[in-house]
């Protein structure tokens, strides 16, 4: 503890963000899939560094909303459940919709160009979880065409577990994926280009209902 009217001495945490990063990856390229448990040994042994870094790490992943601890099961990928779904759904819908409107009144050229790359990356997709990478770019760009610093930063806050609500779509069906996703970035790269806001509103929300529906679908067939 620090002493009264003291600021604590600063800690290096250089080691512990890397080590959540490669987590953090792992996770997303499917390596470890919701539900799949997080050893400290065996984490700490495959990226040759102590348990306390990737202690930390886990910590922080669980602050992002990937990893749930418990005392007698350790760290776990979270799995989704219902109301997550829901929750995650709702809230990304609300900040969208702000975002599209935002991106229709202020994105310049160049915004909109780069929310295109990320379009074109999508032909280069080469499996459901390449594709994923590149919906969630998508959407990075047109947060940051927004010009909106804290819609920005509530999205990052959000963005690792719209990523992990992907991951489960694709985990669920990934009937079509790599098909018709770049279809429906196009439509709404053409909906922001168009300047047409009602546009835009509905097919971002048809594209957010289309993710929606899959994950209810086959969580309701499943025994």
């Amino acid at each position: 503890m620090s002493e009264p009217g003291r600021v604590a001495p600063a800690r290096r945490r250089g080691l512990a963000d890397e080590v959540a990063d490669r987590i953090r990856e792992a996770i997303f390229s499917g390596v470890y899939a919701p539900g799949a448990q997080l050893r400290e040994v065996e984490l700490s042994q495959a990226l040759d560094v102590s348990r306390g870094p990737v202690r930390e790490a886990l910590l922080r992943l669980e602050r992002e909303g990937l990893v749930r601890s418990a005392w007698h099961r350790g760290a776990t990928v979270i799995t989704l459940a219902p109301q997550d779904i829901a929750e995650l759904d709702s809230l990304r819908g609300a900040l969208e919709h702000l975002a599209v409107q935002r991106v229709v009144a202020h994105a310049s050229d160049e915004d909109l160009a780069e929310i295109g790359k990320t379009v074109e990356l999508m032909k280069r997709a080469e499996d459901a979880h390449a594709m994923v990478r590149c919906d969630i770019a998508f959407h990075d760009a047109v947060y940051a065409a927004a010009h909106h610093q804290r819609l920005d930063e509530a999205w990052r806050a959000l963005r690792s577990q719209i990523h992990l609500f992907l991951l489960t779509r694709i985990g669920l069906s990934s009937d079509g994926y790599l098909a018709h996703i770049p279809g429906e970035h196009r439509r709404l790269l053409a909906a922001l280009q168009a300047r047409d806001t009602e546009a835009a509103l509905e097919l971002f929300a048809e594209h957010r209902r289309h993710a929606l529906d899959v994950l209810i679908t086959e969580e309701g067939q499943r025994p």
